[in-house]
């Protein structure tokens, strides 16, 4: 007879609970957005906080393969537990939007090796990859500019935001709006790079949010800064 340890048990226990979650209209939702699974985020966040934090189990929940589960990895991880070649293996792992922007806003973001990972992921050839060193860079801008070279930044945008792969495009503009909104110096520059490449001047968007085209996007932040 097979012994099983406590953990493989709670991991097929989560696994059933996932799977009873699992919603068709959510996951028809979800798969327009290139993600597959149908599982309601604040279902999964109360699952999450019921669980609380419990490495182990994340690392097998991640190991598993499935969206949701992952998802809920990440949401009950300790981030500074994992060593830099783990995240690395992680971030190339893993194949759905929701998960790769999970991974760097609430694991990798909090991790000792963010930033020797943003410059590693930066020049890597991947654009999913790279565009994790992009995320991890607009956040330096915004928090912990000094030592970036922005006009540098500036340089590759211009040179490259028009014609990347969807999801680097989206990172490379992020960056472009926040140069442009935290930095005063730049921002001339930054809303010129953005009326000239027009990238995502077309983007729907719903009422009452700020659309994602650069200009727009840094004129109504600073507007907003300014007000308070």
């Amino acid at each position: 007879m097979a012994v099983t340890t406590p953990t493989e048990t709670t991991v097929a226990e989560v696994m059933a609970e996932l799977a009873a979650l699992d919603d068709p209209k959510a996951r028809a939702v979800n798969e327009r957005h290139g993600d597959d699974h149908g599982v309601n985020l604040g279902k999964l966040r109360a699952l999450a906080k019921r669980l609380k934090t419990q490495q182990e189990l994340s690392c097998r929940l991640w190991e598993t393969g499935d969206t949701a589960a992952r998802l809920l990895a990440l949401l009950i991880c300790r981030p500074k537990a994992f060593d830099r070649d783990a995240l690395d293996a992680m971030l190339r792992e893993a194949r759905t939007p929701k998960v790769h922007d999970w991974l760097v806003n609430y694991v990798v973001k909090k991790n000792p090796h963010s930033e020797d990972l943003r410059q590693a992921w930066f020049a890597d050839p991947d654009p999913m990859v790279t565009s994790a060193g992009w995320a991890l860079t607009t956040e330096r801008v915004a928090k912990k500019p000094e030592g970036l070279d922005l006009a540098g930044l500036l340089d590759v945008i211009e040179a490259g935001m028009k014609d990347a792969p969807a999801r680097l495009q989206w990172a490379m503009n992020h960056c472009l709006a926040q140069i442009g909104i935290e930095h005063a110096d730049y921002r001339p520059r930054a809303l010129g790079i953005g009326e000239r490449l027009e990238v995502l001047k077309d983007y729907p968007t719903s009422p009452g949010c700020t659309s994602p085209f650069a200009p727009i996007w840094i004129t109504e932040m600073v507007r907003r800064q300014r007000a308070e």
